[in-house]
């Protein structure tokens, strides 16, 4: 890496959207700073795209201090990418350490990394994105917590914007849709294969993880003075958050 190659951070990289972005951002020329958990898939991949692994747990003060130890003085994007749904209770039903799980990395962990990494981007005349989801549109049943944390997330997105307006720091969102990934719905049915595939079921082409990685890889890559406010992206067969075409 040099001085004058642009530098890169995704968060929750070490599948899914994150992975895909990581590549993306990598083909795009960014050097490519990859976090999440998961340390020997990080390495995996950031061997692939000649990247930098950081294994960081996000809801960890001294962790997400350390990461931006890693990064050092300037970062050109960081793209929010951790988070996840955990289950599919209806709120008079619902498991509140699951909830608890959502806030703390869809919400206090996007601001604590975004807290750490301000400056650095600011150096930088930076960009954040903020990967949320079209459930921060509409609520729909079961899906309270979910719902409540990515609306969470978009509104601190959108004070971020606010708050740092006049300096030269863009804020960006993303609203993906129906997503399939090898991971996020079998993952919010605790490993049930089954019920992660019904999700899927008769829908010829839903999004796929590389679909939101080229969206993110244009947004950032725009010129200085653009700012993409905000995105929603579903499948064509998914017209809002009710109605799917399923042939």
């Amino acid at each position: 890496m040099t001085t004058s190659t642009p530098t890169a951070l995704v968060t929750g990289a070490s599948s899914g959207i994150g992975a895909a972005t990581a590549r993306q951002l990598s083909k795009l020329g960014f050097h490519t700073f990859v976090a999440a958990r998961r340390a020997d898939r990080l390495h995996a991949l950031a061997e692939e795209i000649g990247g930098t692994a950081l294994a960081c747990d996000l809801t960890s003060d001294a962790e997400v201090a350390a990461l931006a130890e890693r990064i050092g003085q300037r970062l050109d994007v960081l793209v929010n990418n951790a988070g996840g749904a955990f289950g599919q209770d209806r709120v008079e039903d619902t498991d509140l350490d699951k909830w608890r799980a959502m806030y703390e990395i869809n919400v206090l962990g996007t601001v604590r990394v975004t807290k750490a990494l301000i400056g650095a981007l600011e150096r930088a005349e930076g960009t954040i994105m903020f990967v949320t989801s079209t459930a921060a549109e509409y609520p729909y049943p079961g899906a309270a917590g979910y719902c409540g944390a990515k609306a969470a997330e978009r509104n601190i997105a959108g004070a971020l914007r606010l708050e740092l307006g006049g300096r030269p720091i863009r804020v960006l969102e993303i609203c993906p849709g129906m997503v399939k990934t090898e991971e996020f719905s079998k993952v919010r049915f605790g490993g049930d294969q089954a019920a992660a595939d019904a999700v899927y079921e008769g829908v010829a082409e839903p999004l796929v993880a590389q679909d939101i990685a080229d969206c993110i890889g244009w947004a950032v890559t725009r010129p200085a003075h653009v700012n993409i406010d905000r995105m929603i992206v579903r499948p064509r067969a998914q017209v809002n958050n009710f109605t799917v075409h399923r042939g």
